[in-house]
């Protein structure tokens, strides 16, 4: 998977090597995970932030995800997430202690690491279709709604 833009290949040519790798990695299961999965569409690849983004423009199915490195002090890579979402939360109920998180914002590997790929890969297909499950959630609650008022009118 081609980086098309030259502002985001040179980002990811800033990285360490290592690090560079696998934010590759981490960037080729984002793309994976938006192709296969309903609704999401393409992606918009841009930096946000300074950041690798990538955001569901087209759909408008989700909220954005980044990726970067935290530093060298920390030798740590982050997968970032919108902090006025729930997703972090929802993470940490479903993978307590798969993930290490930061905040309400990001979850955090150390560069020696290997991936949780299945467990990340679910994490990312929530956040790509955030606003798809809001959506369908809403409908089903107005639904209710019209059908418990229709119930107490008969």
């Amino acid at each position: 998977m081609q980086i098309k833009d030259s502002v985001l290949e040179e980002k990811y040519r800033s990285y360490p090597a290592n690090i560079r790798k696998k934010l590759l990695v981490l960037r080729k299961l984002v793309l994976s995970v938006a192709a296969r999965t309903e609704g999401v569409g393409k992606l918009e690849e841009a930096l946000k932030w300074g950041d690798p983004s990538f955001l569901t423009s087209e759909s408008g199915s989700g909220s954005m995800v980044r990726i970067n490195y935290t530093g060298p002090k920390t030798k740590q890579y982050a997968v970032y997430f919108l902090c006025q979402t729930s997703l972090v939360e929802t993470f940490r109920k479903l993978y307590p202690s798969t993930f290490r998180y930061e905040g309400n914002r990001a979850i955090l590997f150390d560069e020696d690491e290997d991936l949780p790929t299945k467990e990340l890969s679910h994490c990312i297909e929530l956040a790509l279709t955030y606003r798809l499950a809001k959506q369908k959630k809403t409908k089903a609650r107005k639904k209710t709604q019209a059908q418990r008022r229709a119930a107490r009118q008969s």
